[in-house]
């Protein structure tokens, strides 16, 4: 039997839906069975790979570096499944889109001190204009709602993507 690929992404958010995926704990091994997981911030790839079965991504799509990857993530994933109320809907990093960019980069940066009080110009992502969720950008497949998806619920839907099921999530997911 010829393994799936998954990956995992993570974009504007926490890392709480990454925590919840390894909050999986002994399941992990019956998804690795199914899958290998070809990319993710919790492993050491640097470039996000060819024909990629399943995609997890988390957060919103907030600076241009995030743009970028969802666009080649697209390019390269048969599924993407937005894992998160941030990747369903921005939720948190949205609260920023009633100010300007200027204005969040000065209260985070000047404001409070950091850096100096100087907003740096290299190794930061610039900032779009606002934060979005996944799917105002690519197509999305699946939504797995929740701040963060219980570990059953990523269980569940992985588990039916390896038997080649869509996964019906509505009484299994809920916002928040």
């Amino acid at each position: 039997m010829t393994k799936l690929k998954l990956a995992t992404v993570w974009l504007d958010g926490c890392s709480g839906c990454h925590m919840s995926f390894l909050d999986l704990d002994e399941k992990i091994i019956e998804i690795a069975e199914k899958f290998d997981i070809v990319y993710s911030p919790l492993v050491d790839m640097k470039e996000y790979p060819e024909d990629v079965d399943v995609v997890l991504v988390e957060g919103a799509v907030s600076s241009d570096e995030d743009y970028e990857k969802i666009l080649k993530i697209r390019k390269r994933s048969k599924a993407i499944i937005a894992f998160g109320d941030c990747a369903i809907t921005a939720n948190v990093p949205s609260m920023r889109n009633r100010f300007k960019v200027d204005e969040v980069l000065k209260r985070g940066f000047i404001e409070t001190n950091t850096d100096n009080g100087v907003i740096p110009n290299k190794n930061i992502p610039l900032l779009r204009e606002r934060a979005v969720p996944v799917y105002e950008i690519v197509d999305v497949e699946i939504f797995l709602q929740g701040c963060p998806p219980s570990a059953d619920l990523i269980y569940y839907a992985l588990s039916e993507l390896a038997e080649g099921r869509i996964p019906d999530v509505k009484e299994r997911a809920k916002f928040g």
